[in-house]
């Protein structure tokens, strides 16, 4: 899991994101960001995430924070998954997992006893600096919009 910490500088990304454009953590300096990481779009635990995250967006820009959703998706799978659930936020093509290797999110996971490479459920809140000020890994979809929330 994640060899990051509270206080580190967040590892910066330049990733193509669902609205065709290259989307960077320095983008976002001077706000609060929510990054956070699911395995699959519209998959039952990824879209309660990311549907938390939705509902609770009016309070998450009032608070002067954005959110951004990462997966190894491609945009297009990306551009479905948030016209079908109407995601006001972001999301984010890692399809080579850089950005979850960088986060420590990637690796070796167990499903009906078969295991995988894939993405641990997480999620990263950064200050307006770039610096970490949550990091939670392996944590359910409902805990993790709960705990970003209280953050900012």
């Amino acid at each position: 899991m994640t060899t990051l910490n509270i206080g580190d500088m967040a590892p910066e990304f330049a990733l193509p994101a669902d609205n065709g454009e290259t989307v960077r953590l320095a983008d976002f300096r001077g706000k609060k960001v929510i990054l956070y990481f699911y395995p699959k779009d519209d998959t039952p635990g990824c879209t309660t995430q990311a549907c938390g995250f939705r509902d609770n967006y009016p309070q998450i820009t009032e608070r002067n924070a954005v959110v951004i959703g990462v997966s190894p998706d491609d945009v297009k799978s990306h551009l479905k998954f948030k016209t079908k659930f109407d995601l006001p936020f972001l999301l984010v093509a890692d399809t080579e997992h850089t950005l979850a290797e960088a986060y420590g999110v990637w690796g070796e996971k167990s499903m009906y006893g078969k295991k995988f490479q894939g993405v641990t459920r997480s999620h990263f809140v950064i200050d307006e600096e770039g610096r970490l000020l949550d990091v939670q890994g392996k944590i359910s979809p409902a805990d993790s919009v709960a705990q970003a929330l209280k953050l900012i």
